[in-house]
């Protein structure tokens, strides 16, 4: 009597963890499905692109960078990564530079008086020295 009811809690959690793992397939192919133009993805690999092509049963093209397309299989894609910009939030990454001072005739520009500027005659060296990584042995 007792092993009958062992062997049943064993397989629940079996039973449970297959249905999940379907639905989640499921979602994916959806998503995989409903792709497109401009949609912003992450794929398996943990590529973030834009889509630019979707017209293919197969494959979708995908914007990695300014101007370079690349196909990928649609399964290679993960998730939309689409982000909702909301007023008064920054998004990361982009920062917001100060306002350049204005100068007029009759002051010194700041840079003409700032001593940090680098100097051309502690340039390093481009001569090639005979090192392993490239640095001097000095």
């Amino acid at each position: 009597m007792l092993f009958p009811l062992l062997i049943l809690l064993l397989f629940i959690p079996i039973f449970l963890s297959g249905r999940r793992q379907r639905r989640q397939l499921a979602e994916t192919q959806k998503l995989q499905a409903a792709l497109e133009v401009g949609d912003v993805v992450m794929t398996t690999s943990g590529l973030r692109a834009t889509v630019v092509d979707a017209s293919y049963e197969d494959t979708v093209d995908l914007e990695i960078a300014d101007g370079v397309v690349t196909t990928w299989v649609r399964a290679a894609v993960r998730e939309k990564v689409n982000p909702v910009v909301e007023p008064g939030v920054v998004e990361p990454g982009v920062i917001d530079a100060p306002a350049a001072p204005v100068v007029t005739s009759g002051e010194a520009s700041p840079s003409a008086t700032d001593d940090k500027t680098p100097s051309l005659d502690k340039a390093p060296s481009l001569e090639k020295d005979d090192s392993a990584n490239g640095t001097s042995r000095n």
